[in-house]
């Protein structure tokens, strides 16, 4: 059965919240998705994402990350920095639509884009190594094990959502582009 999509806009108001209940709605259905994983299309061990040319020469910052359900199926929110001044987790995109870059909240990292019929993947990727506080250690290397492992990528406006095979959910934020 094929899939319809359908383009959405969230808006930029004093709603937010409007702005968190799609939220918890795109999150509980990237999730729903990943639970059956046989039962979903693509197979598990396939990537999907939006074409690169949807994200070139845009920057995310990391606003929020749920955990993988408990065993009461709650979802739990990770702790994140957020904010210029705390060095939140940030992904840049190139104007070509071939590389990523960002920071991990410590270290900068890039990776490349490999662009198939379901959309790019990052490969190579590859990290500094300063020395970060044992928090800041732990959510890098997180971090960098989601943006390795993602099952799907869904774009909606201004958010970006990783959803990952441990079916934790990455949202982001679309952020000014100084590079444009």
């Amino acid at each position: 059965m094929p899939i319809k999509t359908v383009p959405h806009t969230l808006s930029r108001g004093p709603s937010k919240s409007l702005s968190n209940s799609l939220f918890v709605a795109f999150s509980s259905l990237g999730i729903a998705l990943l639970t059956g994983c046989a039962n979903i299309v693509p197979p598990c061990n396939a990537k999907t994402s939006p074409p690169s040319s949807e994200l070139r020469n845009t920057k995310w910052e990391l606003t929020r990350w749920n955990l993988a359900p408990n065993s009461s199926g709650e979802v739990r929110n990770r702790q994140i920095p957020q904010g210029d001044t705390s060095n939140p987790i940030q992904i840049s995109f190139d104007a070509n639509g071939q590389r990523v870059s960002g920071s991990t909240g410590c270290n900068r990292f890039s990776a490349q884009l490999d662009e198939d019929m379901r959309g790019f993947t990052f490969t190579k990727i590859i990290s500094t190594k300063m020395t970060c506080t044992p928090q800041r250690n732990e959510l890098e290397n997180d971090f960098l094990y989601e943006l390795n492992d993602y099952r799907s990528i869904v774009r909606n406006g201004d958010q970006l959502l990783m959803i990952g095979a441990d079916r934790e959910v990455l949202s982001f934020t679309q952020r000014p582009n100084i590079n444009k």
